[in-house]
């Protein structure tokens, strides 16, 4: 898959690592500023999509689209599509770009909207990669969880980062019987969950 990464996805990404590394540096305004994950996150999503079983993939807070890139390279691998939502209007416009720029739109959907509001229509999730405002969190996982498949992976961002905020909600998903769950230390630290 990191082989042979197709130029038009690969000058995307390293389009999207330059502008996350100036806003970053130019204290851009939190609703206008990319958040999107290192690299090596990026790529241990491309992996856990790719051995994710068959069902709907989904991803809650697209942002400049660079994780949906990553996840795209395993959905081009399996024969699947992603579902992407961002709520953010900024974002949507820098997402639009990115799906056609990288030319992923064949197995990658964007969905302008609250996530929440359309969970609910999902009772196959097989793959879904959280990175939204961590308020949400909470409710995303309890409508996620029951519309999960069998080994199914829930796989959510900044679970050390913003370890304080993300407390409970972890606590929860590493005692739930319905998920086998553990923090994986890899950027700002991923809680992934698999359906049992």
């Amino acid at each position: 898959m990191f082989e042979n990464i197709p130029s038009s996805i690969k000058k995307r990404m390293e389009y999207l690592e330059d502008l996350d590394r100036k806003h970053r540096t130019e204290n851009v305004p939190r609703h206008i500023r990319l958040r999107q994950v290192p690299k090596e996150t990026g790529k241990f999503l491309a992996i856990m999509a790719s051995l994710a079983p068959a069902g709907t993939y989904v991803e809650i807070g697209t942002s400049g689209g660079y994780s949906a890139l990553w996840i795209a390279l395993a959905c081009r691998k399996r024969g699947r599509k992603l579902i992407t939502f961002e709520i953010l209007p900024q974002k949507v416009s820098i997402a639009r770009e990115t799906l056609q720029a990288a030319e992923v739109e064949d197995v990658v959907e964007l969905v302008q909207g609250d996530a929440r509001v359309y969970l609910g229509n999902y009772s196959d999730v097989s793959f879904c990669f959280l990175d939204a405002e961590k308020e949400m969190y909470g409710e995303c996982y309890e409508k996620i969880v029951p519309n999960m498949t069998s080994n199914g992976f829930l796989i959510a961002d900044n679970v050390i980062s913003h370890e304080e905020i993300l407390a409970d909600m972890v606590a929860h998903a590493l005692s739930d019987k319905r998920v086998d769950s553990v923090v994986v230390p890899i950027g700002s630290g991923l809680l992934m969950s698999v359906k049992t």
